[in-house]
């Protein structure tokens, strides 16, 4: 009796999680999907906004290997 149960409940796990995401899942999903590619276009532009105002002729340097000078 112990191995049918164990069956019949290993049968209805898989049954279960071979139904997959209902369509208001996939429905949210595509709508996060949306709202990701919209924060990065976001993001694109206003990066290409900052890149714009630098201007071309610009003769700053950093140097990524100096070390800043100790303050008391």
């Amino acid at each position: 009796m112990k191995k049918v149960l164990s069956i019949v409940a290993a049968t209805a796990m898989l049954a279960i999680v071979a139904c997959g995401p209902s369509a208001e899942d996939k429905a949210k999903a595509e709508a996060a999907k949306l709202d990701s590619l919209e924060q990065q276009r976001i993001a694109d532009s206003t990066l290409q906004a900052q890149e714009a105002a630098i201007p071309a002729d610009s003769t700053v340097t950093v140097d990524s290997t100096a070390v800043a000078p100790a303050t008391k």
